[in-house]
């Protein structure tokens, strides 16, 4: 923690970006939910999304993997324009996506789980009978040994925690070779233990992948972030260091002093 709190002391600077969105707008039915939004992720960096509630923050992660269509702007990938392809496709290239509420198979085990997420699988039967070779046995224990549930393999997902199953789901994207990760508020539901332990799983996620994460978590957020972008009725507010977000202004007037007030409510 003291180290990480150390290096956001410093000013962030956008690493090469290898996820880019420039001037992007998101309309639905007339309304613009977002509103002209640019930013760059870098590689293996922890990009962090805050913002009340309506900000805009999953619609931007829908524009981004293609699920809502963008009405101007572009989004690129590794300098490849990606702008309103198919889900599947920005999936295919590199991008992978866990949503707010885990998406599991109660009734299989951990390791049948990402058995089924891994790239080139098809179908729920065909997959767990197919001949599970030494290099797909060896992918699956680097995923669940990534997300820290390499013991929990064989145990049946059903028996698990909330928390355990939001470790699977993100299993489930990484075997799926991902450059980028999205995770939309990867704590939904946790355990204040679940909570730092995921923290923890993002921190070593990004010595190998990009991240981005939507939060509400504040104590969250100051333990992942390496840069933080705030996001207002559809528009960037400002981004920076955890410093530099908690002081600024802005945030503290239509975000930060909410959620104070909310707290102590």
């Amino acid at each position: 923690m003291d180290t990480l709190l150390s290096a956001n002391e410093s000013k962030a600077e956008p690493r090469e970006a290898i996820l880019s969105v420039r001037d992007v707008k998101v309309v639905f039915s007339g309304f613009q939910a977002i509103k002209g939004v640019s930013l760059d992720v870098g590689e293996q960096e922890i990009v962090t999304i805050i913002g009340p509630n309506g900000a805009g923050k999953s619609t931007l992660m829908d524009a981004i993997v293609g699920k809502s269509p963008v009405a101007s702007g572009h989004v690129y990938y590794r300098g490849q324009d990606i702008t309103n392809r198919s889900p599947h496709a920005i999936a295919h290239m590199g991008i992978g996506r866990k949503f707010q509420n885990p998406n599991v198979y109660n009734e299989l085990t951990v390791f049948e789980n990402i058995l089924l997420a891994l790239k080139g699988s098809h179908g729920v039967f065909a997959s767990i009978r197919a001949k599970l070779t030494s290099v797909k046995k060896a992918k699956i224990e680097s995923v669940l040994d990534r997300v820290g549930l390499l013991d929990k393999a064989f145990t049946r997902v059903s028996s698990l925690s909330h928390g355990q199953k939001q470790w699977i789901e993100i299993g489930m994207v990484l075997a799926q070779d991902p450059a980028v990760v999205l995770l939309d508020e990867p704590t939904a539901g946790m355990t204040p233990d679940e909570t730092r332990d995921t923290g923890e799983i993002i921190k070593m996620l990004a010595q190998n992948y990009s991240v981005v994460v939507i939060e509400h978590d504040m104590e969250f957020v100051k333990q992942i972030a390496q840069r933080i972008v705030v996001l207002h009725q559809g528009e960037k507010l400002t981004e920076g260091t955890v410093q530099e977000v908690q002081s600024n202004p802005k945030v503290i007037e239509v975000y930060l002093g909410r959620e104070r007030i909310d707290t102590a409510a």
